[in-house]
């Protein structure tokens, strides 16, 4: 099982290139970072851990920009999104992006999505929050044909154009991360992705994921695909739920990083790598 990090990268906290620095120093296989294009001020939207919304929300740097540059000071770990939320970009302009990512860290960059929770974040973005996870899904869609093809053309309800050129196309192609825990998750994951990304912060969490996991693998092997993995976003470092996540056959656990200066996060880090040992 593979052991990486997840946080929201801000402007107050470490930078990029020295966290990623530091988590292939230590041994660690992957970084991922969180996204919001920004909060809107009348937090009307239910935030899933509690009523105060964290500072880190409204401060993250743009994640592909900081993934470009922490991919130009490493050379082994992944770099991700988790999640990025593809539906509030344009996907001709985020298909560039992320290809550019990727070519820039040589075929390591891996895309986690969901569809967001900040209704209010959607409708700033001109978007109905009631086809947020659609949209998604069809922004994925049109992306892996602008990557697959010289001339990429698509057709559907909510992104439409006519045949385009666009390089660069990435490095390899990226595998989709599908975030969620929802009934239908599995469905999503199937259908447009590649690999799973649920949420889990404690054992008995991580217990309840695993006749999902074992229903992923099943409906997987019966249409033919074999190489459908599972990154947990966890929270804190826990014993239990790495021997829990060991146990349901999870490919890797992302936990998550507090959004402090160096003082803060590497001290984290280095207790983190001490609990694996």
């Amino acid at each position: 099982m593979e052991h990486g990090v997840v946080t929201f990268l801000t402007d107050y906290g470490i930078d990029g290139p020295t966290l990623a620095s530091a988590v292939e120093e230590r041994g660690l296989d992957a970084v991922f970072l969180c996204e919001h294009t920004h909060i809107p001020t009348s937090r009307q939207s239910a935030w899933h851990g509690g009523a105060e919304l964290p500072r880190r929300y409204s401060h993250t740097l743009d994640p592909f920009v900081a993934l470009a540059a922490m991919a130009t000071v490493t050379e082994r770990i992944a770099l991700g999104t988790a999640v990025s939320l593809v539906l509030q970009h344009n996907p001709i302009g985020l298909a560039k992006t992320v290809a550019s990512v990727d070519r820039i860290a040589n075929g390591r960059f891996e895309l986690g999505v969901g569809p967001g929770w900040n209704r209010e974040e959607m409708a700033n973005h001109g978007i109905d929050p009631s086809t947020r996870t659609a949209r998604m899904l069809e922004h994925i869609a049109a992306m892996r044909e602008i990557w697959e093809n010289d001339e990429a053309e698509f057709h559907g309800r909510f992104v439409d154009f006519d045949p385009i050129w666009s390089w660069p196309k990435p490095a390899s192609a990226p595998p989709i991360l599908i975030g969620g825990e929802g009934p239908t998750v599995l469905d999503r994951v199937l259908e447009h992705g590649d690999a799973w990304l649920p949420r889990g912060a404690t054992p008995d969490q991580v217990e309840a994921l695993a006749p999902r996991l074992a229903e992923l693998r099943s409906r997987a092997g019966d249409a033919g695909r074999e190489d459908i993995t599972v990154t947990l976003f966890a929270g804190d470092v826990d014993k239990l739920v790495l021997e829990a996540a060991e146990r349901a056959g999870i490919h890797r656990v992302l936990f998550l990083l507090p959004d402090g200066d160096t003082d803060v996060v590497l001290p984290y880090l280095d207790q983190y790598v001490a609990a694996l040992r």
